[in-house]
């Protein structure tokens, strides 16, 4: 095998579904709908590559054969080239959406390719290695005050330190007591020494809320000890996100519905995050993702990934953080099949609450072929060589 080029021989997505969690969406997500779709890159020289894409799978399949004509035969050992060829000659057909998806799958996926090859964990071919482990935030969805608790309690057992809850009634049911009673329930839960972060879900279908509700709400989580407010406002409403890190006592955090990085420069640039939550499986990959994290730190913004994903999802975000000096902590979300079981050997957490990075070649997982057949009707094409 020659080091100097792996020829990309084809791209194949297997949609996952069957057991898709819910997303707290106004139009919900059901077990058989399909919002995430795994990726595979098979190289003529037999080394494959995975990736994750946080859309719909049928959406997937229709990109890859959109961009076929662009990657068939290229070099997967240059994923940001590769990557940033298909993104400027897609430019046309709309920035931002399934393409764009599609191309942050592949990118992963030639980063896994890489790693492969050179025997290598991709957080040290993105410039070094700052950190081998990093803890996780459980991801929930917000449930009624005397639900809440249930919900969290197991993950509080199983050793998560920290946790997000958002979307649900949040926000959603023009009762500010409410909010409060679903943000009380889940501090008095995880304790007073575990990190809790809140999420409105903003970017929801007919969000009903403001500036003047995110304020009155940002002083309400401060008394909870809340580590950051996420999107506690529509995503593209730039002026009043300034406005609310300006007079929040609370981190303010966003950025997940913005792909590439020239989406995320003007809200770096007019100061509309303190955090800023770019998702790797949506922006552009690895190699965008890792672009805007070091865009934000010269902005004084701290990067913490959006990770609403699946195993290949956490994986990546777990060597991106291995990468970046002050990213300490990744999105994980609590129950899902699609992080929990697709892998031959599951995440676990330390006694401390952390996640070890994996620092074996490329993101450093494997894929279970069984396991993934149980969720996908194309899993087969993700193994083949």
């Amino acid at each position: 095998m020659t080091l100097d080029k792996l020829r990309i021989r084809s791209i194949v997505a297997a949609p996952l579904m069957g057991d898709s969690p819910k997303g707290g969406w106004s139009a919900e997500i059901r077990p058989d709908d399909s919002v995430h779709a795994l990726i595979a890159v098979h190289t003529e020289e037999g080394i494959t590559g995975y990736g994750s894409v946080f859309t719909n799978g049928g959406l997937v399949e229709a990109a890859l054969t959109v961009l076929e004509p662009l990657y068939k035969g290229e070099n997967a050992l240059e994923p940001e080239r590769v990557a940033e060829k298909l993104n400027q000659n897609s430019f046309w057909m709309g920035r931002g959406g399934t393409l764009t998806h599609t191309i942050s799958g592949i990118d992963i996926a030639l980063w896994d390719i890489l790693g492969k090859a050179l025997g290598q964990p991709v957080g040290r071919l993105l410039g070094g290695i700052y950190r081998t482990k990093v803890r996780p935030y459980c991801s929930l969805l917000m449930e009624e005050p005397d639900q809440m608790k249930a919900a969290l309690e197991p993950f509080v057992e199983q050793g998560f330190r920290a946790f997000k809850i958002g979307w649900g009634p949040f926000g959603r049911r023009g009762n500010a007591r409410l909010d409060e009673e679903i943000v009380r329930a889940a501090r008095e839960t995880v304790g007073a020494d575990s990190q809790l972060f809140i999420d409105a879900g903003a970017s929801d279908a007919y969000w009903p809320n403001g500036l003047k509700w995110a304020l009155n709400t940002a002083q309400m989580l401060r008394d909870y000890d809340a580590g950051w407010f996420e999107e506690a406002l529509k995503p593209d409403a730039i002026d009043d996100f300034c406005e609310l890190r300006r007079q929040s006592p609370v981190p303010i955090a966003g950025g997940e519905v913005l792909t590439r990085r020239q989406s995320f420069l003007p809200f770096l640039q007019r100061g509309a995050f303190d955090i800023v939550q770019p998702d790797a499986t949506k922006v552009g990959g690895i190699s965008e993702q890792r672009r805007i994290a070091w865009m934000a730190e010269e902005f004084g913004v701290k990067y913490i990934g959006h990770g609403w994903n699946t195993a290949i999802g956490v994986a990546g975000d777990l060597q991106i953080a291995a990468a970046l000096p002050h990213a300490d902590i990744v999105e994980f979300i609590g129950g899902s099949a699609y992080v929990d079981g697709i892998l031959t050997q599951p995440f676990n957490l330390d006694s401390d609450g952390y996640l070890e990075i994996p620092m074996k070649p490329g993101i450093g997982v494997e894929l279970d072929s069984q396991k993934v057949a149980r969720y996908s009707t194309n899993a087969a094409a993700l193994f083949s060589k």
